[in-house]
């Protein structure tokens, strides 16, 4: 069957499927549901899975939360419906999935990376907001879809399902990489240690809408990715009476207060643009206590990973010395991080080829820059440090609220179009002449698992 047509034939179903999982969004780590749902069709599609420490190096995660909060959404992700034995083989947070086919063929390694967590906000109930409207508004408290990885996944399954018809027109070696934990810039760099970049030719990876808001254009090569670092930082003080004896305590909220403000004045650089922002401030038990504890989060960017580097040394020192003023303790964690990148532009013309078969696609766009971040920038420079090309698209589609907004939503029409463009790049990267070599350390592990 002619791939348009596919493609068509299974519009409903990506939308069903982005549906059902915007009911059930799951942040970074517990994605239980959502991994279970990925890893089912993958394997009644015939890929070869890989899961736990096989898709994602454990030491190499960022901000994985407590055991008990793990437990709690894996018991959440049974009842809701995912098989308890896919759940069990995430236990710990291990929710990244990887299919692959390999063809036995000379040929290039093309990979694919969709993101599948959701973020940590309370979607809208207003009568507006068509899931609220329509019955698939999220169902979990303080995590939504708000920033469109469930379309992100519908379309990878897409594209799943269309190679896996053409298994045997294919050469070379195919990998989907479904990675958690994007929202924070957690879980790439686990993925990329554990391996599955090693020995890529062609790396793709993709966003609905972002600054592409017109239904059917693509965005072929995205660059200006900001580096970012994620840090979490807890003050301690000492809890006293705060008319009786307020000279006994230690306030850890005007530690955290002070440190916040001054973030916000930190000289910014000549070398380019950066970013700074608090995002929460938690801190205190009563009004008549003096604070013994608080707790802040916060992100620096910068346009480049040294301006980035500079603003969190900044950072870090403003933070430190808030907690000396005020003679409480301080500890900071790191939770996420992620360095700059650019897409690899010689993709344009082959990413032009396929926008000009893919079914819906109404303009097409050479370059844009991003402005933002996205930890899939580990993956691209993997790819590139090795000779291989990457791209990072944008598939354009009109939003009723901004990213990370509790209105958000975007065009389902977008779901076959993205899914369609991404099976065509892999299509045309087969009739590149020149076969890959092995991934070293791919063929090890199956080496040990020999």
């Amino acid at each position: 069957m002619e791939i348009s047509q596919q493609v068509q034939d299974m519009k409903d179903k990506l939308i069903a499927r982005r549906r059902d999982l915007h009911m059930y969004p799951e942040s970074g780590w517990v994605e239980y549901r959502t991994a279970a749902i990925v890893a089912g069709q993958l394997s009644s599609l015939g890929y070869e899975l890989h899961m736990r420490e096989a898709a994602c190096r454990p030491e190499s995660r960022m901000g994985v939360p407590s055991p008990d909060v793990l437990r709690f959404h894996e018991n959440r992700a049974i009842a809701e419906g995912a098989d308890p034995a896919w759940v069990e083989r995430m236990q710990g947070g291990h929710t990244a999935v990887v299919g692959v086919i390999r063809t036995g063929k000379p040929g290039p390694v093309v990979a694919l990376r969709f993101d599948i967590d959701s973020n940590d906000l309370s979607e809208s109930e207003g009568e507006h907001h068509r899931p609220a409207k329509e019955g698939f508004a999220s169902r979990h408290d303080n995590m939504m879809h708000a920033c469109g990885h469930d379309g992100h996944t519908s379309i990878g399954l897409g594209v799943a399902g269309i190679l896996a018809a053409r298994r045997d027109a294919l050469c070379g070696e195919i990998r989907l990489l479904f990675q958690p934990a994007e929202e924070g810039s957690r879980g790439a760099k686990a993925m990329v240690d554990a391996g599955w970049l090693d020995g890529v030719d062609y790396f793709f990876g993709g966003h609905i809408a972002f600054k592409s808001k017109t239904l059917g254009e693509i965005v072929a090569s995205v660059g200006g990715f900001l580096a970012t670092t994620k840090l979490n930082v807890t003050y301690t003080g000492k809890a006293s009476h705060a008319g009786a004896a307020p000279e006994e305590g230690r306030n850890a909220l005007l530690a955290a207060a002070a440190a916040a403000l001054h973030l916000n004045g930190i000289n910014r650089h000549s070398g380019g643009a950066t970013r700074i922002n608090v995002g929460t401030l938690e801190a205190g038990s009563g009004r008549n206590i003096v604070a013994d504890k608080a707790i802040m989060k916060l992100e620096t960017r910068g346009e480049t990973t040294e301006l980035n580097g500079y603003m969190k040394s900044e950072a870090i020192r403003i933070i430190e010395n808030a907690a000396n003023i005020f003679d409480v303790s301080c500890d900071w964690e790191l939770v996420g991080e992620a360095p700059g990148a650019e897409s690899s532009e010689e993709l344009i013309p082959l990413i032009r080829g396929a926008a000009d078969q893919t079914s819906g696609v109404t303009s097409f766009v050479p370059h844009m820059e991003l402005g933002g971040s996205e930890d899939v920038v580990y993956m691209i420079n993997r790819v590139q440090q090795q000779g291989g090309k990457a791209s990072y698209l944008l598939f354009g589609s009109p939003l009723t609220d901004g990213h990370h907004g509790v209105s958000f939503d975007f065009d389902e029409n977008v779901l076959a179009i993205g899914a369609e463009l991404l099976a065509r790049l892999v299509l045309a990267c087969q009739e590149t002449t020149e076969p890959s070599k092995p991934c070293a350390v791919h063929a090890a592990k199956e080496e040990s698992r020999r």
